[in-house]
């Protein structure tokens, strides 16, 4: 059994549709992906209907933004298989409108720069939930100011200090908050990418407040990163999630749907892992009667 536990959709900062993953799944030969878009669970019905059709079986998920306040770094959170998924609208829409304002400040800084209407960024963001750095990006490279998305120019504008950045880093929610919210709306909670952004602190600290998982098998981890990162699950008994994170076209490497996934067992243990918790749960309950 194959699975890719993080993609991304036209709705977030991918670049195909819900029905385009899906079709590229199962071309992939892929058994269960996850849909996990930025601050938005709006495409996973539709996908598992969509899912449901192909012989793919689509897991309902959620990548949220936070920021720690300790570290001042970035932190994304995945949430899988919500219970009640309308408990994280709100958390959703609070970070969707933080995460417009700052696009809207990007996007008149690069509309200034380059000479290029707002709107012409804008029409690239279509069908997307928000403006993203790829949809600025896009509209660069078809006004003929870059050959590519994610390459010398995203650097320049969005990475690299100086005069020429025109990135605003938007503060959101910490990590603290969105796993009690996660708790809270009965999901599975999954710290992402912990490579990525230097989380390994954060980490530490979120299991201790009851973190489900942790994401081992992503493009940014190195052996070296994805060695500890197993040491770290299998010491606090943490799911092992991974995937190839994948954004199409609008990814920062060229990576196809299903590079990085996990194991058979480990795709096991995360189909089963609600299902377990609760017979677990009604065994301590039970105990805990006998007891009294």
């Amino acid at each position: 059994m194959k699975g890719d536990l993080h993609c991304h959709t036209r709705l977030s900062d991918g670049s195909v549709g819900i029905e385009e993953i899906v079709a590229l799944a199962k071309k992939k030969g892929l058994d269960v992906i996850a849909i996990t878009d930025h601050d938005c669970l709006a495409g996973t019905v539709r996908g598992k209907i969509l899912g449901e059709k192909q012989g793919v079986r689509v897991i309902a998920g959620v990548e949220i933004s936070c920021t720690d306040k300790i570290s001042g770094k970035n932190v994304h959170m995945l949430c899988y298989m919500p219970d009640s998924p309308d408990r994280l609208e709100g958390l959703c829409h609070k970070n969707q409108v933080i995460r417009k304002k700052a696009g809207q400040i990007m996007m008149l800084k690069a509309a200034e720069r380059f000479s290029i209407g707002a709107d012409f960024i804008l029409k690239r963001s279509g069908g997307s939930t928000n403006l993203y750095k790829q949809h600025i990006m896009h509209a660069l490279m078809e006004a003929g100011c870059t050959d590519t998305i994610c390459g010398k120019l995203y650097e320049e504008l969005f990475l690299r200090r100086g005069d020429k950045n025109i990135a605003v880093n938007p503060i959101f929610p910490s990590p603290e908050s969105v796993l009690e919210a996660i708790q809270n709306a009965g999901g599975i909670a999954v710290l992402a990418h912990p490579a990525h952004f230097g989380n390994f602190d954060t980490l530490e600290r979120l299991i201790d407040l009851g973190l489900d998982g942790v994401e081992v098998y992503h493009p940014s981890a190195s052996d070296e990163d994805t060695a500890k990162l197993l040491k770290i699950a299998k010491e606090h008994k943490l799911l092992v999630t991974g995937g190839s994170d994948f954004h199409g076209m609008y990814g920062k490497t060229c990576l196809s749907i299903g590079s990085y996934g996990i194991s058979d067992k480990q795709l096991d243990d995360f189909l089963n892992y609600k299902a377990r918790k609760k017979r677990q749960q009604k065994r301590l309950e039970a105990k805990l009667a006998q007891q009294a």
